[in-house]
């Protein structure tokens, strides 16, 4: 999956916290989230102002919780393991869940999105 389609597939689905999200869609989409933040933060900067960057962080918030909830969905495992990331060191533990591969074939969140992108 390239850069733009992992950023389209992310922003279009926004609010879809079924199904799965390869590695590279997730990865690609927090890329284009960091670069979103250095951006707004020099632009933050030069205008005095908190408003851009928090504009950006409220629009970008909803898809990064989706996104992040299929890359878990991906490892076979509940979306719900991502407020394991509110308590300490939590945030390491979901990491490493973003970071492994994806449950080869049909889990329980659906089919594998890497066999469904090689059959295209």
């Amino acid at each position: 999956m390239s850069f733009v389609d992992a950023v389209t597939v992310c922003v279009s689905k926004y609010a879809t916290f079924s199904g799965r999200a390869r590695r590279s869609e997730y990865w690609w989409f927090a890329l284009a989230y960091l670069v979103a933040l250095i951006v707004v933060v020099l632009l933050d900067n030069a205008m005095g102002s908190d408003l851009p960057g928090t504009l950006v962080v409220l629009a970008l918030i909803l898809p990064t919780l989706a996104v992040t909830v299929r890359r878990l969905h991906d490892t076979n495992r509940s979306g719900w393991w991502y407020f394991m990331s509110f308590v300490p060191f939590g945030g390491l533990v979901v990491l490493v869940f973003v970071c492994q591969d994806s449950n080869p074939g049909h889990n329980t969140f659906g089919p594998c999105p890497k066999v469904a992108s090689a059959l295209v």
